[in-house]
């Protein structure tokens, strides 16, 4: 069975961060998604009075799923990633 430390561009911390999200395993990773991983994380870390991950952690995770570099994550998917990612934080305002 995969760690998910043992994918491309994670590691122990990332592990680490990931289980406090509700995320233990890979599959786990890819039915909640990438995007809403990094949203809960980014949430939680709010509440907390944190900055919480930067946006690399975002294409970290992606690449990590998709099984390419993060690098290239940013290159492709970014506006796409952003516009996503601010769908969400819009959502999460109309219904608070």
């Amino acid at each position: 069975m995969t760690r998910l430390r043992d994918l491309p561009g994670l590691g122990l911390k990332t592990e680490q961060a990931l289980a406090c999200a509700g995320v233990q395993t890979v599959d786990d990773l890819k039915a909640i998604g990438p995007l809403m991983t990094f949203y809960r994380l980014r949430t939680y870390a709010m509440k907390d009075g944190r900055s919480g991950p930067s946006i690399n952690f975002l294409y970290a995770l992606v690449g990590a799923v998709e099984g390419t570099s993060w690098i290239e994550v940013a290159r492709t998917q970014r506006e796409q990633l952003l516009a996503e990612l601010d769908s969400l934080e819009q959502m999460e305002l109309l219904f608070a």
